[in-house]
């Protein structure tokens, strides 16, 4: 067993994939890990590279796109680590983010999931821990484009936009770029939902780890640089953003209209 299990998704990001390999392997010191994989048919070189450069990850190809929680859960099976961390492909590590989420997780027994700060590449915090959402305001955040949509009450209060996260604090939820989790509790609540292709996965697990007992942890003493991809808020009517709005909807029937 090591301490933590590493778990990457790419679909065709491959530049942005090996950046992020790349960082990993440069600030992980003091804690051991395993790199895991899984490729959603980029068919762009991706999986050629991950073998060429990084011969000691676990790679996983999938001949289709199976969107994010079935490829998470692939690598949750396999995963040897006490802990696991989910990172999006288009991110890099600017420090030993690994071992300090580690050492939070171990002084915190009854933490479930945590997430670390996320910026963007100039230094702006990203509002990566969030209130449960209503409808409304995931129906909002497709169009936060739109400057009075983004500054409204309803997505503010969801962003928490009051909060500078300067704080370790117990939130709602925490985003999937980032969710360091306990392989404990995943022993206890089982694998992300695979009802959901792509977009609310993380608010399902979140609030199942809460109706467990545990508790989800904004930890803000170390930072990832996320460049963001947002890919279903810049085209609104792809197939992708469709299988989005199908999981938000598996969402709300699952718990009802409020969630708590």
């Amino acid at each position: 067993m090591v301490d933590v299990s590493v778990v990457i998704i790419s679909w065709k990001m491959k530049e942005l994939l090996t950046a992020m390999l790349a960082s990993v392997q440069h600030h992980t010191h003091g804690v051991s890990y395993e790199l895991i994989v899984v490729d959603n048919a980029s068919m762009d070189g991706t999986a050629e590279v991950v073998v060429q450069e990084y011969p000691q990850a676990r790679l996983l190809k999938n001949p289709e796109n199976r969107g994010v929680a079935p490829a998470r859960n692939q690598a949750f099976r396999i995963a040897q680590g006490r802990y696991i961390v989910t990172l999006d492909a288009d991110m890099v590590l600017v420090e030993n983010s690994l071992r300090k989420m580690a050492e939070f997780m171990d002084s915190n027994p009854d933490a479930g999931i945590c997430g670390c700060k996320l910026t963007f590449p100039d230094g702006t915090v990203q509002p990566s821990s969030r209130r449960f959402p209503t409808l409304f305001a995931q129906v909002l955040r497709r169009l936060q484009r739109i400057e009075f949509v983004r500054n409204s009450k309803t997505l503010r209060h969801h962003e928490m936009a009051e909060w500078d996260r300067c704080d370790t604090r117990e939130v709602d939820y925490v985003i999937g770029a980032c969710q360091f989790i306990r392989k404990a509790a995943i022993d206890q609540i089982g694998l992300l939902d695979e009802e959901i292709f792509y977009g609310p996965e993380d608010v399902d697990y979140c609030m199942r780890m809460k109706r467990a007992g545990w508790k989800t942890y904004y930890y803000p003493h170390t930072k990832i640089v996320h460049y963001e991809q947002r890919v279903t808020k810049k085209k609104l009517f792809s197939k992708l953003s469709l299988l989005h709005l199908k999981g938000v909807l598996h969402l709300y029937r699952k718990y009802g209209w409020k969630l708590d």
